[in-house]
């Protein structure tokens, strides 16, 4: 998959291993079994599937590298995933105004974007990111926009961009980014609001949206599915701090029409019950809530309102690692890393890190 920048090497971390001349000697068409045993630990390599994976919402990539990347690569750096999926990219698409976009690559055409091209190269050069290979999928403006990095040594059979599988076909604003591994797919995505009202780009939308997402789980269930990233939804009560308060809200008075489309976008009743029926007919887990039961008020919720105004301390969980029942039984751990109203551990943005761990695979033939 080709990458908008050249990662930069360790000394040694990914060179092929040095073999002396005895050691690699080839006997007619027989290796020795030194080479044989490197050229198998290579193969195991590559072949592996990504076991630890960190979703976030960034809020603004480029904000976040310019005002909070020391801290998030810590946190990178400490909890070491495989697979990082970024949600609100906001960087364009390659490509100058009037013409065609390349929403794999970072615009460049112009000196302000060449410079924030640069800063992003640069921060994703160095430890601990510099052993990841990225893949994007952007809007034509910033705006939305998505980001999947893994690491060198697991290589996807597969990385394709919207939910009609097409590796040419991107979504309408770089929503979807998945990438199929050996005994497993994963999905990134950034799913559209629901917005406030019966219009185009509010409630028709996501409701075409879920109908897709259904049909995707549906046409892909020949093999296990972990879906990830800001889903835009709390499914059920203890998944927000303040349910009357969401059940509630209001934009500038406005009332829809049907009682179920009432209430802060994410949770109202209607997008909570067709995330429901998504998840029993793709006949998939909700990782978070498979290990924790009961609400956590301090450190259950990913996305917090603003520390100031009527949204303070109000808080919902809308970010997840979907998995297929499949895998249920290798969940080791999923975990939020955010906690408070004061938004500790969301590194600057609206949004905190989800984790999700899962144990090896057994009986691999």
């Amino acid at each position: 998959m080709k990458r908008f920048f050249k990662p930069v090497e360790k000394d040694g971390s990914s060179k092929k291993p040095t073999i002396s001349a005895s050691s690699s000697s080839v006997k007619g068409n027989e290796i020795t079994k030194e080479t044989a045993a490197v050229d198998e630990e290579k193969s195991e390599i590559t072949k592996k599937d990504p076991l630890k994976f960190l979703t976030w919402n960034a809020n603004s990539f480029l904000l976040r590298i310019k005002n909070d990347w020391p801290e998030f690569s810590k946190f990178i750096e400490n909890y070491d995933p495989d697979v990082i999926a970024i949600q609100e990219v906001r960087m364009p698409a390659a490509g100058s105004k009037g013409a065609p976009k390349n929403p794999r690559e970072l615009k460049d055409d112009t000196k302000p974007s060449r410079e924030e091209k640069q800063i992003i190269m640069r921060a994703l050069s160095i430890p601990p990111f510099k052993n990841f290979n990225v893949w994007w999928s952007l809007s034509d403006s910033k705006y939305a926009g998505t980001a999947l990095l893994i690491k060198e040594c697991i290589q996807p059979k597969k990385v394709s961009f919207s939910l009609d599988e097409t590796g040419s076909k991107h979504e309408p604003d770089g929503r979807v980014i998945f990438a199929e591994f050996e005994s497993f797919r994963l999905l990134n995505t950034y799913v559209p609001n629901n917005g406030w009202k019966e219009e185009e780009s509010s409630f028709p939308r996501r409701r075409k949206w879920d109908k897709r997402m259904l049909e995707f789980v549906l046409r892909t269930s020949d093999k296990p599915l972990i879906w990830c990233g800001d889903l835009n939804v709390s499914h059920q009560d203890i998944d927000v701090s303040h349910p009357e308060f969401f059940s509630a809200a209001k934009l500038n008075g406005y009332v829809p029409p049907n009682k179920e489309d009432c209430g802060q976008p994410g949770f109202t009743l209607s997008e909570r019950k067709r995330f429901g029926t998504i998840l029993k007919e793709g006949k998939l887990v909700d990782a978070y809530r498979y290990l924790h039961k009961d609400q956590d008020m301090q450190c259950g919720f990913s996305w917090s309102g603003n520390p100031i105004g009527k949204y303070r301390g109000k808080r919902m969980r809308i970010d997840y690692f979907i998995v297929s029942e499949k895998l249920k039984d290798r969940i080791v751990a999923c975990e939020i890393h955010g906690q408070g109203i004061e938004l500790e551990g969301f590194y600057g943005s609206d949004h905190c890190p989800v984790t999700l761990e899962l144990s090896a695979r057994t009986n691999v033939p």
